[in-house]
């Protein structure tokens, strides 16, 4: 049998967690950043977690974490 290929796309945005989930970036912090405030960019630097419904998909998308 030969490898899955993983999906590329996928294993640019989000990486295993030692959990069993997957560590993802937030949005809405790429540009217009101007009108944002400290805060709310600070709070937007941190990792979340992908949701608990959206797990077996990316699961598929990356087979070998």
């Amino acid at each position: 049998m030969p490898k899955i290929k993983s999906n590329r796309g996928a294993a640019k945005r989000f990486q295993k967690c030692t959990s069993g989930g997957f560590k993802r970036g937030q949005s809405h912090r790429r540009h217009i950043l101007t009108k944002k405030s400290t805060k709310r960019k600070r709070q937007l630097r941190r990792p979340m977690k992908l949701h608990a419904a959206d797990v077996k998909s990316a699961t598929k998308l990356l087979p070998y974490g």
